[in-house]
């Protein structure tokens, strides 16, 4: 789905009216739908960039739509590793408005580098649901063509896709594919807790010193794990851009149009040569960090509560509503195509065939090897030893 030209400045120094306080508390949060749905027409940051958007009532409803999608899809694959199905699950309840938001904002030269929870950005990116189930239920390795989609593979290790999309972009710099309109551009996701790796660290200073075309995207769901903010920083994240001499923002990352307008302008800045750029997308993990983790060990209800009523879902409901772009027609057709799709995620998870356990020697070596046909031999022997009526 195409969007509109959000309408975003270029970046100035001049002096400029502050942004309005955002719901976070800090004058610095670029805010442009309010917890309540009320609209803000622009915000102009402290650096004096403008950010607004500028959108059709169907575009207004479709980002709607993929909140909604994306946040049934997740419970689904949530579901499926409850009933062991999956045998783990990273959910983004509550982070929705971040990745839409972002990744409605890419175009279709521009590269993504995931951590392992964005479904949000891959639904974005037209890439099927489907695909990183196969990876948590482990009947694959979780791979897709990373060129064909534009997206690479889901990264583990925390804070290591930021090197991986360092030297990406510096490869798009030197192969002279930025200073114009239609100049690539990189973003790579981490938590907040990755900020605190020496990879994420190395990658800043890189991507610094050689201006590659590269926005480092930080969702900041306050929880590294079990470790809250005030456990990993002094200062808020954005502002560690100030030290590798590259700009940085806070944006609410409950709000789908600010977290869009904000991630548009970066990587038009990034395109266009000016070098990279680090986003603070300041939203909440609602649910556990993985299946494997439980939340009230370490945070109270009364917080969740209290960012429940930042929900990003509900704050583009009330828009909508208010500004009378949708009626209870349209959000009833919503739910529906919502569960009609989950309904057939799980149909097709537990339709996945279990793969042969000798495809593990495939696609080890591009032309193989003498020592991996001897490997896959030994390991076929092991698996007819099972065989017969003696087991």
């Amino acid at each position: 789905m195409a969007k509109g030209d959000p309408g975003v400045s270029t970046r100035s120094r001049r002096a400029a009216p502050r942004s309005r306080k955002g719901a976070a508390g800090d004058p610095d949060l670029v805010q442009l739908l309010t917890p309540e749905g009320e609209r803000i027409e622009s915000v102009t940051g402290p650096d004096g960039t403008v950010y607004r958007v500028d959108f059709t009532d169907e575009e207004y409803r479709g980002l709607y739509r993929d909140l909604v999608l994306v946040r049934k899809l997740d419970a689904e694959a949530t579901a499926l590793q409850r009933q062991g199905e999956l045998g783990l699950w990273a959910s983004l309840l509550g982070q929705e408005a971040a990745q839409v938001g972002s990744g409605r904002a890419l175009r279709t030269q521009d590269m993504v580098f995931p951590t392992y929870r964005e479904h949000g950005v891959l639904y974005c990116r037209g890439i099927d649901p489907i695909m990183p189930l196969g990876l948590f239920r482990g009947v694959d390795q979780g791979g897709w063509d990373p060129n064909e989609f534009k997206f690479n593979m889901y990264t583990i290790v925390i804070g290591a896709q930021t090197l991986h999309a360092t030297g990406y972009a510096m490869g798009v710099a030197m192969d002279g594919k930025t200073g114009g309109d239609e100049g690539e551009a990189v973003i790579a996701y981490f938590g907040d807790g990755a900020t605190s790796q020496g990879d994420v660290n190395e990658a800043f200073v890189w991507a610094s010193v050689f201006n590659a075309p590269l926005v480092f995207f930080c969702q900041n769901n306050q929880y590294a794990i079990s470790e809250p903010l005030e456990r990993q920083t002094r200062v808020p994240l954005y502002r560690r851009a100030d030290g590798f001499g590259f700009p940085g923002v806070r944006v609410d990352g409950n709000d789908v149009l600010a977290t869009y307008a904000v991630t548009h302008t970066a990587l038009d800045n990034a395109r266009h040569g000016q070098g990279p750029s680090l986003i603070e997308a300041y939203t909440y993990r609602m649910g556990a960090h993985t299946t494997s983790d439980d939340p009230t060990r370490y945070r109270i209800a009364s917080e969740v509560e209290a960012w429940q009523a930042k929900d990003p879902i509900a704050r583009v409901k009330a828009f909508l509503e208010k500004q009378q772009i949708a009626d209870a027609d349209f959000f009833a057709e919503v739910d529906e195509q919502a569960k009609r799709e989950s309904v057939h995620l799980r149909e097709r998870v537990l339709a996945m065939p279990n793969p042969d356990p000798n495809t593990l020697f495939d696609h080890v070596y591009p032309h193989g090897s003498p020592l991996l046909d001897e490997q896959r031999e030994q390991f076929s022997r092991y698996l007819e030893s099972f065989e017969g009526s003696a087991h």
